[in-house]
């Protein structure tokens, strides 16, 4: 992904750890098609009988049958494509219906304020759900010395807009396999995020 951070600090609490890692777990999948490595870690996983362990375990099982060639051809089709993906998973695209636009330039100042810069060579533009997903969880482990209203503001104003209408998409999606659980997972972080922060304020 096309930025970088500082080094992250200590999570402040095991519920902010478990949030900072579904938060890079997300991201990790989004930003590239997972090795076979990976694939078999997930296949490995065990959720609770809450809705997001659920969601977990069928991906767990969706994985117990993948191969990675397979996956990587799928995360092609949907998000890269030729001439381009399925679906764009960019803030700028899910606001305005165009690329590079007024949320794009929002969020760059944002970064800029936490210290985020770009990557030399990356081109990619920042507001990937990925990227955003990975600054998610810099926020939720404590990297950023800022306080949890500016995690709140960030989630408020370059997530929440449009990020489950992404997951819902995702999941719809003509070539979505592999990834129909791994967009209910993002459907309900998102709705988990957006009720804690909406009863934090």
């Amino acid at each position: 992904m096309p930025a970088s951070q500082p080094g992250i600090r200590p999570a402040r609490d095991d519920e902010n750890q478990s949030r900072s890692e579904m938060y890079r777990f997300v991201a990790s999948l989004l930003s590239a098609a997972p090795k076979q490595d990976m694939i078999d870690g997930i296949a490995g996983l065990s959720g609770d009988q809450t809705p997001l362990g659920q969601a977990i375990s069928v991906l767990a099982e969706t994985a117990r049958h993948a191969q990675a060639e397979a996956v990587e051809r799928e995360f092609f089709e949907l998000f890269i494509g030729v001439g381009r993906g399925e679906l764009l998973p960019y803030a700028s695209f899910y606001q305005t219906g165009f690329l590079n636009e007024r949320p794009l330039a929002e969020l760059r100042g944002d970064l800029g304020r936490l210290g985020v810069a770009r990557i030399e060579g990356r081109y990619e533009p920042e507001d990937h759900i990925a990227l955003l997903c990975e600054v998610m969880a810099d926020l939720a482990a404590g990297a950023f010395d800022v306080d949890a209203t500016i995690e709140a503001a960030f989630f408020t104003r370059h997530i929440a807009p449009w990020a489950a209408q992404f997951f819902d998409d995702l999941a719809i999606a003509p070539s979505a396999s592999f990834y129909r659980p791994v967009a209910e997972i993002g459907r309900l972080l998102i709705d988990i995020e957006t009720r804690a922060f909406s009863l934090a304020a």
